[in-house]
């Protein structure tokens, strides 16, 4: 539910953009701030008259800019440039840089029409197939009634009839133009028309019509938390934006890292090389696996109620906890019943394990057997918070009752696999984990780092220790 804030929305829009703060990343000036601020800021510009050309970046455009000189001096001169996407916030961590809020236009947009409604301030939207644009906007209107929208039409109209467009756009006195129409067509065409275009406020907006019309579904909030609504988009058109988003993904890493290294000191240290194959490592997995990650969803959403991810906290490198995710294995009351089955524990130390445990689900016993549960941890490689190999992440109590050299384990990232993941797994005991652990935390190299994922695939097909 929207909160008035009227006496905090009447602060002028100068005095706040001069408090804007922004990060470089590739040669654009992107702006810090939170969406809920940013919201604020435009829709108080249109209310003023302030113009402002608003645009947006993400991986793609990163992509697209390095060949399209046009296309990226249209970005560079943007009044704002917001970040869109994960990429942007994993490419800023990886350059050292702060980042504000993930400002992408599918989330803003519902701000910006909530406190359009507010204050008065009107809207146009042009893009994407007839009829699409209208669903859009019928639709805010239909979740904050006050919404005034000036008009709307599609996207598709020859240079010819540019013209009538842009007259029927300042004849409908409309405060901010939603432009839709994907990048760079839209950016370039918000460029040739800006100054004819009388609505102070001007954004481009990429295909979020297309997900306010219904059209096509929005990514599950699962997908949305862990930075991977992409995957989810892939898996929808995947004829579509299989090249943007295999293909472009793992191009964007490379200008991400070798940005990071020219710009920042992140050189070719061993730390640097293992974070690239992590990214490069990372991405490649989820384009293969993601076939049968979806039907591994599918599967479990079939025989059990509750959520497809579990998600735990851990305990990740040098103390930070962070929150681990896996496909949800065991019944949905799993933690509550487990003091009723500890006497049946078959570890003698502080990891707790049961080869038959009565909470795992069917489709939980396969997909434990065969590793198929930690698939999902690929997002945590990819955020950072894991590496592919290393010394697996521990949960918080079993850190508590670490004792001697244990605590060494917390020196380096915790990974997917590790020496005793290729060993046998649970059926080492915990102190010769500790020692394989530190074995390899003291000769950490990028061969050996390779080595072991090669190990990992026979060792996950044999399933010695799983359970």
């Amino acid at each position: 539910m929207y909160i008035d804030h009227t006496e905090n929305l009447s602060r002028t829009y100068n005095a706040r953009h001069a408090c804007l703060q922004t990060t470089r990343l590739f040669g654009f000036n992107l702006v810090r701030s939170t969406r809920p601020n940013m919201a604020d800021l435009l829709v108080n510009a249109a209310r003023d008259g302030q113009r402002l050309h608003v645009n947006f970046l993400n991986a793609h455009c990163v992509n697209l800019a390095a060949n399209d000189d046009h296309y990226r001096a249209i970005l560079q001169d943007s009044d704002m440039l917001l970040p869109d996407g994960s990429g942007l916030a994993l490419a800023a961590r990886m350059a050292r840089q702060p980042m504000g809020d993930n400002l992408n236009g599918t989330d803003l947009f519902p701000d910006l029409c909530e406190r359009a409604s507010v204050l008065g301030v009107s809207i146009y939207l042009i893009g994407g197939q007839p009829g699409i644009a209208e669903a859009a906007a019928r639709t805010m209107q239909a979740k904050y009634p006050a919404l005034r929208i000036a008009g709307y039409r599609d996207g598709f109209f020859s240079p010819d009839q540019t013209d009538a467009v842009v007259d029927a756009i300042n004849a409908s006195g409309a405060g901010m133009v939603f432009v839709g129409m994907g990048v760079p067509l839209q950016e370039k065409w918000i460029a040739r028309n800006s100054a004819r275009l009388h609505a102070p406020v001007l954004l481009g907006v990429g295909g979020l019509f297309d997900y306010y019309s219904g059209r096509i579904p929005r990514a599950p909030m699962a997908f949305r938390a862990v930075g991977c609504e992409w995957v989810w988009r892939l898996m929808m058109e995947p004829r579509r934006l299989a090249r943007r988003y295999i293909l472009g993904n793992l191009l964007f890493m490379a200008r991400a890292w070798f940005y990071a290294a020219s710009n920042h000191g992140g050189g070719w240290s061993t730390s640097s090389r293992k974070r690239l194959l992590d990214l490069f490592g990372g991405i490649a997995a989820l384009m293969l696996l993601l076939p049968l990650m979806l039907f591994v969803a599918i599967a479990i959403a079939i025989e059990t109620r509750g959520p497809i991810l579990f998600r735990q906290i851990r305990i990740g490198e040098n103390g930070r906890p962070f929150v681990m995710w896996k496909f949800r294995s065991m019944v949905v009351d799993a933690h509550a019943r487990r003091s009723e089955i500890a006497a049946l524990n078959e570890r003698d130390s502080i990891c707790f394990k049961i080869r038959r445990d009565p909470r795992v689900t069917r489709v939980g016993a396969f997909i434990r057997r065969t590793s198929i549960d930690e698939l999902p941890q690929i997002i945590n490689v990819l955020r950072g918070e894991m590496s592919i190999v290393g010394p697996r992440p521990a949960l918080p109590e079993e850190v508590l009752a670490y004792q001697g050299q244990a605590w060494k384990r917390l020196h380096g990232k915790p990974g997917l696999t590790c020496i005793w993941q290729t060993s046998g797994r649970a059926e080492i005991r915990f102190e010769e984990q500790v020692e394989m652990d530190l074995h390899y935390l003291r000769n950490s190299s990028i061969a050996q780092d390779l080595a072991l994922i090669g190990r990992t695939i026979p060792a996950v097909m044999k399933a010695k220790g799983a359970y």
